[in-house]
């Protein structure tokens, strides 16, 4: 069984509530600028994924983005940077679809494609440096992360069908993607939600621009991620319907199969959950620790004593986690 654990994160004063600590960080942190050389993995279905490859020559370490998510969300470009400055190869897996060229297939990404998160952890056990070291995912990709660690958990190390990776971090999973599909319905996440379906809707229409689209349906009565995933997401990658979706692509059921040694870092007033999505502590598995901190928001973890002074407060637990491995 893992253990839960309390997380020493302190929010900055002047970033009070969940909404502060998420929105901060992705309006006003600077996005470095970065060295990257572009790696396409081509998978077996035909389709294929982006890589974006950093400059260091240390053990590779795959950082996963979240829904809507690109090397431009907050915590991608700095992460990447703190990494290789760490002395790692950091590598951004844009997922399917998502690298700014439209993939091939009419399907796209989805929180539950574990599948794809597979075919590139093999082809990077190829390299010379071996298999990576450590993923991190943030959010979506957190999830699909926790899902792959869980599916391939009950194999012994160095077994072909287990987990390709040293270690996980997994950052604001939504371990219930119903619980997070009802919570952006309801007060002030319902801008999350408003903002991200938009988003999800303005990347189908590019999509099938120039191509046939094999569903019929009117996209401008779309609202929520209900409708989306059931009328969008789920006939295209395959699920009987929305809750077949949410139910296969959930990671809170695999968790207790993980025996890789992982990190997950959770707000209890992230305002994409319920406090009440978070597992207990006897449904985690062996390798699993669950550090939970009263704030933080949704991929914030914004702290500082001096207003407009930020420090980014989960770079600095990423890289204790990554040195002790």
């Amino acid at each position: 069984m893992g253990e839960i654990v309390k997380s020493h994160f302190r929010p900055a004063w002047w970033l009070p509530g969940p909404h502060l600590q998420t929105i901060w960080p992705s309006l006003m942190r600077r996005r470095p600028e970065l060295a990257l050389t572009r790696r396409r993995i081509e998978l077996a279905d035909g389709d294929f994924i982006d890589l974006a490859v950093g400059a260091g020559d240390g053990p590779q370490v795959l950082v996963i983005h979240g829904l809507e998510g690109d090397l431009q969300s907050h915590y991608a470009g700095t992460l990447l940077d703190a990494l290789g400055r760490a002395g790692y190869c950091a590598i951004f897996m844009h997922l399917r679809g998502a690298s700014g060229e439209p993939n091939r297939l009419a399907r796209s990404y989805h929180s539950g494609a574990s599948e794809d998160l597979h075919e590139v952890l093999t082809q990077l056990a190829g390299d010379p440096a071996g298999a990576p070291l450590a993923a991190i995912g943030f959010s979506l990709g957190a999830n699909l992360l926790l899902k792959y660690l869980g599916e391939r958990g009950g194999h012994p190390v160095g077994d072909p069908q287990g987990p390709l990776l040293g270690a996980g971090i997994a950052v604001s999973a939504p371990f219930v993607l119903r619980d997070a599909m009802l919570r952006l319905d309801r007060g002030a996440s319902r801008l999350y939600r408003r903002y991200l379906v938009d988003r999800l809707k303005l990347a189908f229409r590019r999509k099938f621009a120039a191509r046939p689209c094999p569903l019929t349906i009117d996209l401008k009565s779309i609202h929520d991620f209900n409708q989306f995933d059931d009328q969008v997401t789920a006939p295209l990658c395959g699920f009987a319907g929305v809750f077949d979706y949410y139910t296969q692509a959930s990671c809170r059921g695999y968790l207790p199969a993980i025996t890789t040694p992982t990190l997950i870092v959770h707000a209890l007033d992230d305002p994409f959950m319920f406090p009440a999505t978070v597992p207990f502590e006897h449904e985690l598995g062996p390798g699993v620790t669950l550090e939970l901190s009263q704030h933080g928001g949704h991929v914030g973890f914004v702290g500082g004593s001096r207003p407009g002074r930020p420090e980014y407060w989960l770079e600095g637990r990423i890289l204790d986690f990554l040195r002790v491995l």
